[in-house]
């Protein structure tokens, strides 16, 4: 689609070109097009285990696809060394497996159908042909009709980790253009920044310290050994979509933190580039997940439109937080999936609570996904967080 297409200018923003600089009070109008051919994916991050509250953004967004008719795309967000571990990847696909989500592309994992029969209860033996290497697709009856998860696909590799050659030609390019400059500031020196009014939820804004630097002064720094991180230049801009359930937006790059790091100085591609060059490389349409990122998503947009690429459809979903009002984190270790399954809760019963929290359904009743899908209204998703009753993990338990 041409770039013209995918995003309305007003009020002085060219369509073609941005000055290096910004242009100020612009307004960028966005929408996807509804045109293209829904793709959607999981993308999670291997570094802890599943929990409900992932789960829930997982079910969603195989929801979202499938009842559209959808393809859905796995990809594993390992792009931070530090804390991916690959054992975590494979727990993952476990867990995504048994709760019953597939997925039509993704990473390789040739060793996961001898592990298929340990993610079988007996309660699920009649899931184990959704699990076999040539299973009949739901939509058209035909065994192998799909590509199993193991064996990868035509946008791969499927895992960040892998596609750092994608993010430096991305980022080559925008320092070509000049949508890019290198910043020295020390950890330090943005540490002093926390205590700045009116912090917003990306954290405070840049100030821009590094952003007029002439070459001089860049090549000073470098030779004292000081390495640059790469961050956008973000023009005086508000950034203006609608999320399917969130509702119309707006918000400025300002609000949104300002100049943004696209390259850490350890050389490490920041979550931002990366999402947007790999759904822009896998023909993502739809991107689900939940609304912890919501206030990320105009540095993606205002990156897709530097890269000339349409955006997608936004789909920001509740989060799902602890009694006390907590977003759930690894210290939930009882409310991982992998900790449920082995406490002998049924998958129907994970995906039927969840269902009937997400506004889904009337009652809290066992269900699959395929279930689900033939169902799916995103109108009825509640808009709000969704609190967890302390004990949660029996509720699950009793289910069945």
């Amino acid at each position: 689609m041409p770039f013209q297409d995918s995003f309305t200018m007003a009020q002085g923003c060219p369509p073609s070109s941005i000055a290096p600089a910004g242009n100020a009070g612009c307004l960028l109008a966005v929408a996807p097009d509804q045109s293209r051919p829904v793709r959607g994916r999981l993308a999670p991050s291997p570094t802890g285990h599943i929990h409900l509250g992932n789960a829930a953004s997982f079910l969603m967004a195989w929801l979202c696809a499938r009842a559209a008719g959808g393809q859905m795309v796995l990809r594993m967000e390992d792009i931070d060394p530090d804390r991916s571990r690959p054992e975590f990847a494979v727990d993952m696909v476990r867990d995504l497996l048994w709760l019953g989500l597939d997925w039509d592309e993704g990473p390789e994992f040739p060793e996961l159908p001898d592990l298929l029969p340990d993610l079988l209860p007996a309660s699920s033996q009649d899931r184990a042909s959704d699990l076999s290497p040539n299973p009949p697709c739901d939509a058209c009856a035909t065994p192998g009709a799909h590509r199993m998860p193991w064996r990868g696909g035509p946008h791969g590799p499927y895992s960040q980790s892998e596609r750092l050659a994608l993010y430096a030609d991305a980022l080559a390019r925008l320092e070509r253009e000049g949508y890019v400059y290198p910043c020295f500031c020390t950890r330090k020196e943005l540490r002093l920044l926390a205590s700045a009014p009116h912090a917003g939820e990306c954290g405070p804004a840049y100030p821009g310290t590094c952003r007029q630097l002439g070459q001089h002064d860049r090549a000073r720094r470098l030779a004292e050994g000081r390495r640059p991180a790469m961050r956008v230049r973000c023009a005086d801009t508000v950034i203006a979509f609608t999320d399917r359930i969130a509702g119309p937006q707006r918000m400025s790059l300002a609000e949104c933190g300002g100049d943004f790091a696209v390259r850490r100085s350890d050389g490490v591609f920041a979550y931002q580039l990366a999402v947007v060059v790999d759904d822009i490389a896998m023909g993502i349409t739809q991107v689900v997940r939940g609304d912890d990122i919501l206030a990320s998503t105009p540095r993606q947009i205002w990156l897709y439109r530097l890269l000339g690429e349409p955006v997608p459809e936004y789909v920001h979903v509740p989060l799902l937080l602890d009694h006390e009002g907590e977003r759930l984190a690894k210290r939930h270790g009882s409310l991982a999936v992998a900790a449920l399954r082995s406490a002998g809760v049924s998958p129907r019963a994970v995906v039927g609570y969840l269902a009937w929290r997400l506004g889904l359904r009337n009652a809290p009743e066992l269900v699959t996904p395929h279930e689900l899908a033939g169902i799916f209204d995103l109108a009825r998703v509640v808009r709000q967080p969704l609190v967890l009753p302390e004990d949660v993990d029996d509720v699950l338990r009793r289910m069945g």
